[in-house]
């Protein structure tokens, strides 16, 4: 049938035109049918072709409204006899109703239906607001902004590109929540702040000058947006003597103080919390300080720690055997200790607090491939970005969860989006408003990049794939190599055409024999928390974190969350229950509710129920075919041993991560997520499973020392 021959515009709900479009009809009447398990295939189809006809027939000539549309298909469901169906249909309605309201309350006009979480932390953090800090953007005009922004670059390279082109693209990418760029770059683009990107590393020296100078490159980077990352290895130990002044050092830890306080101050603008790595050699002699800096509860909050280990360490850890501490300054040893002991601690640590987290600097020097700029000391904040001495990166991630085909993943549309990304993000590089002249130099010498992916659990469960199993191992090495050999085909061809990387010549790039190569390094697997909430799909590479829970939005509001794919098999299964959606919520996980298929349980595996091992498996996966590093937390069950900790960190060694840090649940008084099975043995009861508005999965402390 030909729809709507005399029918070309609906008038929305705003008062707008919009092109009439048949198929958003029999995409509603499909959800009723599913609500009320009774869709047959093309039940859906034939409804709407009645429908349509009668909307054609009765508004010939005429422009309906969408009130005018959803009335004539509630009539026909009812005509037909299917009053289940029109109850589905009218509370479909109804809730899609309440969530304008929501939205018209927080003061947001939302063109492309997103969640209300979504609008909720767009409004907070991103979309652009007047001197009365009124909201002034639409989430499809900051897309707009960033779009038009990134892709004005393109005439830098080529005086008649079509510009307008190159941001549909991007425009389309975005607005589609196919692919969404790093917080700084939606935030930022098309501001006069214009800083865009979200990693940074800044070199400490072993002097004051070069201590308070870094702290003023990490406010002026907090600042815009970024998270910062330092190594603190070469300031000399506490107690050693300072020559100009015949003191004594009080050594690293002391002035971290000093950082995590003015990140403290500063807090980003108010739009995103402070955030920094700080990193320490093993052989430090302040080593030991370093590790239990965190005994106490709220020091140095703004901070994840990491502890850099050789592969030397690691093996004398696993024999047990002494170990010289090193005196920076003098390069003299000043004392030995067991390696075993000092893994023993630092697992003891973390079990305890969530840090400090172990950097294998051995196996990321290994992976650098610009060696002969410099050497790699530290990463960003949540360690899935190695970078030099003043280098700072820009990242992106694509969400896999869109783009399941016939039962597979569509491998054209995810070449097609890895070839554009690669491209916006290069363009990001020259688009940036550096906040140092140091960085933009660092930055534009190496032009380092990290595409990444977000929405894997949400993939695996509509592939029916248990996240711990070998299938969803083989699955992730299979992604993420295709995406990276995309990536630096793509990268090639940019550099082809614009240039290589000046530091090409002697890169590992050069020596490989590539003609070109436009971006030192092209793939990072990041964390993805806020991006993956607007994007509605599940956080970077993390398992579910739960099947159904309360979210906290709306200041203080609590809505019931159910994940979108489990209520679909719910449904269509005959076993979905409101009070069934509630009990799970009472737990996360639905490993021991008896009426439910024990084939949907092996599927819809939460982090909780998924053993260290296999998280430690799915992370060494990702890595296998990553540039960067992968922000991979390792949850653990409140019971979780210091032995499962240490088990963790050696196989995390073995299988060739590039850094690890376990979180577990419970171990920090406060935190994003609560689950009231665990909290009852802790701390004060809970009904629910429990998340605030920002939190997407990963690490549940409101500030996550993920690797």
């Amino acid at each position: 049938m030909a729809y709507g021959r005399e029918i070309t515009h609906i008038i929305k709900r705003d008062g707008s035109l919009e092109p009439f479009n048949p198929e958003k009809i029999k995409n509603a009447i499909h959800k009723a049918l599913v609500a009320t398990q009774t869709e047959d295939g093309e039940l859906a189809a034939n409804i709407a072709d009645e429908a349509i006809e009668i909307v054609r027939n009765r508004f010939a000539g005429k422009t309906p409204t969408v009130e005018d549309v959803q009335d004539i298909v509630e009539e026909v469901l009812i005509r037909r006899g299917l009053a289940k169906v029109a109850k589905a249909y009218i509370l479909y309605r109804q809730r899609r109703t309440e969530l304008r309201e929501a939205k018209a309350f927080l003061g947001v006009r939302d063109e492309l239906k997103l969640s209300l979480n979504a609008i909720t932390v767009l409004r907070r953090r991103y979309l652009l607001k007047d001197d009365r800090g009124e909201v002034v953007e639409t989430p499809s005009q900051m897309f707009w902004r960033v779009a038009r922004t990134i892709a004005s670059v393109e005439r830098r390279y080529d005086p008649k590109a079509d510009v307008e082109a190159v941001a549909k693209r991007f425009y389309d990418m975005m607005s589609n929540l196919l692919f969404l760029p790093n917080s700084p770059t939606l935030m930022n683009a098309g501001t006069p702040l214009g800083q865009l990107s979200a990693c940074f590393v800044v070199p400490i020296e072993d002097s004051l000058e070069s201590i308070l100078d870094a702290v003023r490159a990490m406010a002026i980077i907090t600042r815009t947006g970024g998270g910062t990352g330092f190594s603190f290895s070469k300031l000399r130990p506490r107690g050693d003597i300072i020559s100009t002044t015949k003191g004594v050092a009080s050594g690293p830890v002391s002035f971290m103080r000093i950082f995590d306080v003015v990140t403290d101050v500063i807090k980003q603008g108010g739009r995103r919390r402070g955030a920094n790595m700080g990193v320490l050699r093993f052989d430090h002699p302040d080593i030991f300080e370093f590790v239990t800096a965190k005994a106490k509860e709220g020091f140095l909050t703004n901070f994840n720690l990491s502890v850099a280990v050789t592969d030397d360490f690691m093996e004398a850890a696993k024999q047990r055997k002494e170990i010289e501490l090193i005196n920076p300054r003098t390069g003299e040893a000043v004392r030995t200790v067991n390696a075993g002991d000092l893994f023993e601690l630092i697992a003891t640590m973390a079990w305890q607090t969530g840090d400090p987290g172990l950097l294998f600097i051995d196996e990321v020097n290994r992976h650098n491939p610009i060696p002969h700029v410099g050497v790699i000391e530290s990463t960003n904040p949540c360690g899935e970005q190695p970078l030099l001495p003043w280098e700072s990166c820009n990242l992106g991630s694509i969400d896999v969860s869109k783009l399941v085909y016939n039962g597979d993943v569509d491998w054209d549309k995810l070449g097609e989006l890895v070839r554009d990304a690669v491209r916006f993000l290069d363009d990001v590089i020259d688009a940036n408003k550096f906040p140092l002249p140091q960085i933009e130099e660092m930055t534009k010498a190496n032009r380092k990049i990290g595409l990444g992916i977000m929405g894997f659990a949400d993939l695996l469960v509509q592939l029916w794939i248990p996240y711990d199993s070998q299938e969803a191992i083989s699955l992730a090495e299979k992604l993420m190599n295709f995406i990276t050999s995309e990536a630096r085909k793509a990268s090639e061809e940019l550099g082809e055409q614009r240039g290589s990387f000046p530091n090409f010549e002697g890169s590992v790039w050069d020596q490989r024999g590539y003609g070109a190569m436009r971006n030192a390094t092209v793939t990072t697997i990041a964390p993805t928390g806020s991006i993956s909430i607007i994007a509605g799909c599940s956080s970077g590479i993390e398992p579910l974190f739960a099947i159904a829970f309360i979210r906290n939005v709306l200041e203080g509001t609590r809505l019931l969350e159910v994940n979108k794919h489990f209520e679909t098999i719910a449904r269509e299964r005959g076993f979905y229950s409101r009070s069934l959606m509630t009990e799970i919520a009472r737990k996360g996980s639905i490993r021991d509710i008896p009426e439910i298929p024990e084939d949907v349980k092996r599927v819809f595996v939460t982090a909780h129920d998924i053993s260290p091992e296999w998280h430690v498996r799915m992370q060494a996966a990702f890595q296998k075919y990553t540039d960067n590093a992968v922000s991979k937390t390792i949850n653990m069950p409140y019971s979780a041993t210091i032995e499962d900790v240490k088990r963790a960190f050696m196989l995390a060694y073995e299988l060739k991560c590039k850094g690890i840090t376990v979180y577990r649940y419970g171990s920090k008084k406060e935190q994003v997520l609560y689950i009231g099975t665990v909290l009852r043995e802790t701390s004060e009861e809970l009904e629910f499973v429990t998340a605030d508005s920002e939190y997407s999965g990963g690490c549940p402390a409101p500030f996550c020392p993920t690797h």
